[in-house]
C-alpha cells in the first residue's frame, strides 16, 4: 500500500470556505487563500477545493478562485464543481489546478471520463461520488448528484468501478449520511469502493477524531484521507493526525 496522504478540503460558496452537516446548515470557515496557506504550513500533502454551488447555479467553476488558491500554495490542488466539458477541464488546469474532480457531469455523460483521461492523463482525473444509504440498490449505496440534492437510482459502488474502466485515476466517495457529522468515515462505503477498484480511493465525509483516520486507511483501504470540519475548526491538526498514524504503523507521506 502506498503512503497515506492527508488532504484538507475547502468547500467554497460565495467566495468563502463553508462547512455544514449532511450537505446542509453551512457555517463560515474563512477565506480560501488563507485556509490554503495555513494548511500548507500545517503539513498537508494535497488540497481539494470544491465549488459547491456551481452545479446548482448552472455555471462553470470560478477560475478566479482557482487562480488565487493555486498561486498561494505549492500543494497539488484538486478542483471540483461546475466542470462539465473538456474545455472546462482545460481552463481549470490552466488556472493552476493539478487535478480536476468530476461528479454530476460524468454521471450525465460517462464518455466524458474517457475523453478527459485520454486528453489530460488519468492521473489528473478524479471522480467524486456522493452516496447515500439505500437498500434498494445492490451495494446499499445510491449515487446522488447536483450537490447531494438528486438521487439517480444508480449503484454508487458499481459507478466507481465503471469510472475506473473509463480511465479515471482516482475515486472520491463521500458519504452524505456521515458528511460533517464528525462521527467517522463510512467504512462500509469506502471498503466497498476500495474492493471494487485498483486506483487510489479518497476517503471523505465524517472524520472527527484520530481513530477515524486510522480506520479509513486500515479497515477502509483508502490511500488519501480527506477532511474538512475537523481541520477548519481546529479540532485536530494535520501533524497530530500524521503522528498518530505513524505510531499505529501506518506509512504516511512524507
Amino acid at each position: 500500500m502506498p503512503p497515506v496522504t492527508i488532504m484538507p478540503c475547502l468547500d467554497v460558496k460565495d467566495g468563502r470556505v463553508v462547512k455544514g452537516v449532511n450537505f446542509a446548515g453551512l457555517r463560515d470557515a474563512g477565506d480560501p487563500v488563507r485556509n490554503a496557506e495555513f494548511y500548507q504550513r500545517e503539513g498537508a500533502d494535497a488540497l481539494a477545493m470544491l465549488d459547491i454551488a456551481a452545479t446548482l447555479e448552472n455555471r462553470g467553476a470560478r477560475l478566479d478562485w482557482v487562480r488565487s488558491v493555486a498561486a498561494a500554495v505549492s500543494l497539488p490542488l484538486t478542483v471540483g464543481g461546475g466542470i462539465g466539458s473538456l474545455e472546462d477541464i482545460e481552463l481549470v488546469l490552466a488556472a493552476g489546478a493539478a487535478k480536476v474532480s468530476l461528479n454530476s457531469a460524468a454521471v450525465k455523460r460517462p464518455g466524458l471520463v474517457r475523453e478527459a483521461a485520454e486528453k489530460f492523463g488519468a492521473e489528473r482525473i478524479t471522480i467524486a461520488i456522493d452516496a447515500r444509504r439505500n437498500p434498494a440498490v445492490p451495494s446499499g449505496f445510491e449515487l446522488v448528484v447536483a450537490g447531494g440534492t438528486r438521487p439517480v437510482g444508480k449503484d454508487a459502488v458499481a459507478w466507481a468501478a465503471e469510472c475506473e474502466r473509463l480511465g479515471a485515476g482516482a475515486v472520491l466517495p463521500t458519504s452524505m449520511d456521515g458528511d460533517g457529522t464528525l462521527s467517522g468515515y463510512d467504512l462500509e462505503l469506502i471498503r466497498a469502493v476500495a474492493d471494487a477498484v485498483r486506483v487510489p480511493v479518497v476517503a471523505s465525509g465524517g472524520a472527527g477524531k484520530l481513530e477515524h483516520f486510522h480506520a479509513a486507511a486500515t479497515r477502509g483501504g483508502a490511500s488519501v484521507l480527506l477532511a474538512a470540519s475537523v481541520f477548519h475548526f481546529r479540532t485536530l491538526r494535520i501533524a497530530e493526525v500524521k503522528r498518530y498514524l505513524r505510531a499505529k504503523g501506518v506509512e504516511v507521506f512524507p
